[in-house]
C-alpha cells in the first residue's frame, strides 16, 4: 500500500505544473481557449469562441479564458476577459487580476489585488502563493516565507500553491508558466 501511495504521489508531482495552476485542471495544450483570439472566450455551452462580452457566458468561462491567456503570457487578452466579468470582485477574480498586474510589471497593483482577495478569503492559497512569489521577485524572502507558512498552517501543504511558492523561494524567482 505504501508503494502504491509513493508511486501515485510521484506521478502527481511529475505532472506539469500548469495542470494545477490557479485552480485549473485543464493543461494549456488542451485548453479550449487556445483557439480563441484576444477578446474572445470559449463558450462551454456552444463549444465555440465568442466575444468575452457575450451575455451567454458564465464568469467561470471568462475566468478560465483569463487564466489560460495569463499563463500563456498574453496579458492583454487576459485583461479583456477579466474586464468582462459580471462579478469582478471575487477572491478568484481578484487573485487573477493581481497575477496579471504583477506579470505586467505593476507590483503594487498586483499586491493590492491579492490583499483584497485575502480580505474576502484569508485562506485563499493561490492568492497567498502569488503574493509570496511577488515578494520573492521583489527580493523580500522573509515576507514570501510568511505566506508559505500561512498556506501550510491553513491546510494547503502539498497543494500547487504551496509547492510553487516553495520552489520560488528556493530558486529566488517567481514561477513562470
Amino acid at each position: 500500500m505504501k508503494t502504491l501511495f509513493a508511486l501515485s504521489l510521484t506521478a502527481i508531482l511529475s505532472l506539469p505544473m500548469t495542470a494545477f495552476a490557479a485552480g485549473s485542471a485543464v493543461p494549456a495544450a488542451t485548453n479550449p481557449n487556445k483557439d480563441c483570439k484576444a477578446g474572445e472566450v470559449f463558450d462551454a455551452k456552444t463549444k465555440t469562441c465568442v466575444s468575452s462580452q457575450s451575455g451567454s457566458l458564465l464568469d467561470k468561462d471568462r475566468l478560465n479564458a483569463a487564466r489560460y491567456f495569463a499563463y500563456a503570457g498574453d496579458y492583454d487578452a487576459a485583461s479583456l476577459a477579466l474586464a468582462a466579468l459580471n462579478a469582478p470582485d471575487t477572491a478568484d477574480a481578484l487573485t487573477l487580476r493581481g497575477f496579471v498586474a504583477r506579470k505586467m510589471g505593476d507590483f503594487d497593483t498586483g499586491m493590492a489585488h491579492y490583499t483584497a482577495a485575502l480580505a474576502l478569503d484569508p485562506n485563499h492559497w493561490q492568492a497567498r502563493s502569488y503574493m509570496g512569489q511577488g515578494f520573492v521577485e521583489a527580493g523580500n524572502s522573509d515576507a514570501a516565507r510568511a505566506q508559505l507558512t500561512l498556506i501550510r498552517t491553513t491546510g494547503g501543504r502539498g497543494t500547487w500553491a504551496e509547492v510553487s511558492l516553495r520552489q520560488a523561494i528556493a530558486s529566488g524567482a517567481g514561477y513562470s508558466y
